[in-house]
């Protein structure tokens, strides 16, 4: 600090004091909690540098509501998220993670959401799950490696599946974006589209396009296609965790509008004996989604 202000006994009573007031304001500013967003930079719907994603408008909310700082650290969201930034300090949440996810401390779940089946209204199809036997017979598109593309396996629906790189490079391949699996089966490339829900209906409401989409289900646990979604911060920050906790529970229908905004399609399940029995509705805002 001495450094920066260069006080000397020759400077005036105001420059002194000047600088003992610029002090005073930097280590406030140091010492203030901001909301640093662990975010990806290219990777709609979530998120972007352009700050166009429904994580973006979260993030901006949170820390309005919290009447703090919004920054950013960027990072795609792919292998080693979390041990480049939360555990570097390089942030403190990331906006959507599963709520399970062992790696961090998560909040409570803000929205629930699936992988879903997805294929043009116009082809008269009428699949409602991943057992009915016309998807051996179909053009499947499939993340590799997704929960999916396991149960397609072990329903030994192999040789007429297409595999898509699950890995995201806006600037080298963006061509390969997560919504590539939608936009071809609007294109007729695919039968069936096998996405992540958020993704899906994000293009599907950007392109206006007639599609089915169906939630999907999975009875083997080692494969979960359904997932609550929390925010995430480092593990022992229970103050944070706190205050987000607050956040998504006063903002919840502000949440939920921007997750409408957004064309996700939000899961609303019913409990019984503190246990999950079954989903029952889909709210998906304008979106052609009516399976229960």
């Amino acid at each position: 600090m001495i450094r920066f202000c260069e006080i000397s006994f020759r400077k005036s009573l105001r420059t002194i004091l000047s600088c003992l007031f610029l002090m005073a304001f930097i280590g406030q500013r140091a010492s203030a909690e901001d909301i640093c967003s662990c975010a990806d930079p290219g990777n709609l719907p979530f998120s972007n540098q352009k700050l166009e994603g429904f994580e973006n408008k979260i993030a901006q909310l949170v820390a309005d509501t919290l009447k703090l700082p919004l920054s950013y650290y960027w990072f795609a969201h792919q292998r080693g998220l979390v041990r480049n930034t939360l555990k570097l300090g390089k942030c403190n949440v990331i906006i959507g993670v599963p709520s399970n996810w062992g790696q961090v401390l998560t909040t409570k779940p803000y929205y629930r959401t699936s992988y879903v089946m997805v294929y043009k209204k116009d082809r008269g199809l009428s699949i409602q799950s991943l057992n009915d036997p016309v998807l051996k017979t179909l053009k499947i598109g499939v993340l590799i490696n997704s929960p999916p593309h396991q149960l397609l396996a072990e329903r030994g629906i192999i040789e007429n599946v297409v595999g898509y790189s699950p890995f995201f490079d806006p600037i080298f391949h963006p061509e390969e974006s997560p919504g590539k699996v939608v936009e071809d089966v609007m294109n007729a490339k695919i039968d069936v589209g096998l996405v992540w829900g958020p993704v899906a209906g994000f293009y599907i409401k950007k392109r206006n396009f007639p599609l089915v989409m169906i939630p999907l289900t999975s009875d083997n646990p080692r494969f979960p296609v359904t997932f609550d979604i929390s925010m995430a911060v480092r593990k022992g920050d229970q103050e944070l965790k706190k205050k987000l906790d607050q956040v998504i529970d006063l903002k919840h229908v502000e949440i939920q509008h921007i997750l409408e905004e957004y064309g996700v399609p939000v899961l609303q399940k019913t409990v019984s004996v503190g246990k999950e029995i079954k989903t029952t509705q889909v709210s998906d805002g304008s979106l052609p989604l009516k399976n229960d």
